[in-house]
């Protein structure tokens, strides 16, 4: 795929020179209506751009709706898309095609979003790893905030999905309102002044989990996506992933195993599975040990299905079903 992607670029490096070329009659925003023109590489990007920005910029997003955002691969329209803008919101290695569009295309535009969300080593695993590796040893008592790691070798690996935790959420919202102020200060104000009303949103939410996830009979959770660590950490639970970081990965039959054992001994209620991705291994684990299934979104991207929900209403919906789950009083 990679080799392909950089045939791709490579063809579309001169079509972003002539789209660049062709735009003489366009702003010092870069775009004709006088807009700041800005790409934001996935959905929660996205989000903070378009509600920081609002009518100040012209927010264009790489990853359409119903795309995995991890199976991102661009066109040569997107990679002269990238090259034209003035600023291009990414989080650097979630999305190669990205990464490697902005490397040749945008370098003084792109602004990696990663630094402000101070990524950690979660645990969760994010390879394909050894049947034999890290089995969990089932009734174990988890600790809650711990996080379940099939293979020790991927320990290291930064979890991308600061997202889900509203408080780095926030430090990214702050990072990007200020290189959006840095890069057009006319219209710092405005920038600002939505900043402020989007961080006060992400605060109460903040608090809304603390005390909604304060009392749960429950503190595991077991979802199909290994996404909600971050989440798990700062609110006192449990995640256990069936598969890793690519949330359509096919679990081993052993690790398949171990996750039904685990929701046998901490009586779990639920899986979950998301909206993007096949519900299939979800509910024939759900089948198998006689529990039902939800949908935890990792919103890393919208669907037709939620075409009208936003970041906020998303992570309501989760805290809503990680409640019932968990029977949070």
């Amino acid at each position: 795929m990679r080799s392909r992607l950089r045939a791709v670029i490579a063809g579309a490096t001169a079509l972003a020179a002539v789209t660049l070329a062709g735009c003489g009659g366009s702003s010092a925003s870069g775009s004709a209506d006088g807009k700041l023109d800005v790409v934001a590489s996935f959905y929660p990007l996205e989000f903070i751009a378009r509600t920081v920005g609002g009518d100040a910029v012209h927010v264009t997003t790489l990853t359409a709706p119903g795309v995995e955002p991890h199976d991102l691969e661009l066109t040569p329209k997107q990679v002269g898309t990238i090259a034209s803008a003035k600023l291009v919101v990414y989080e650097k290695s979630l999305q190669p095609a990205v990464d490697e569009a902005v490397e040749q295309n945008a370098k003084d535009a792109g602004f990696d979003v990663a630094p402000a969300a101070k990524l950690e080593a979660t645990g969760a695993d994010f390879e394909e790893h050894d049947e034999t590796q890290g089995a969990a040893t089932p009734g174990d008592t988890v600790t809650p905030a711990a996080y379940v790691a099939p293979a020790a070798h991927t320990d290291d690996a930064l979890d991308p999905h600061f997202w889900l935790d509203p408080i780095r959420y926030a430090d990214v919202v702050k990072a990007v309102t200020d290189k959006l102020v840095s890069t057009d200060s006319a219209n710092a104000a405005g920038y600002q002044e939505r900043s402020k009303a989007l961080l006060a949103d992400i605060g109460k939410l903040d608090t809304d989990y603390k005390t909604g996830l304060a009392n749960c009979r429950l503190k595991t959770f077991v979802t199909s996506h290994q996404a909600f660590a971050y989440l798990a950490k700062r609110y006192g639970l449990t995640m256990v992933g069936i598969a890793g970081f690519t949330p359509d990965a096919e679990p081993t039959p052993a690790r398949i195993k171990e996750v039904q054992d685990i929701v046998r001994a901490q009586k779990v209620t639920t899986i979950f599975y998301e909206e993007l991705v096949s519900p299939k291994v979800a509910e024939t684990i759900a089948r198998d040990v006689g529990v039902q299934t939800a949908v935890l979104s990792p919103i890393e991207g919208l669907s037709d299905a939620n075409s009208q929900e936003t970041y906020l209403t998303l992570m309501r919906e989760n805290l809503q079903e990680l409640r019932k789950a968990n029977s949070c009083a």
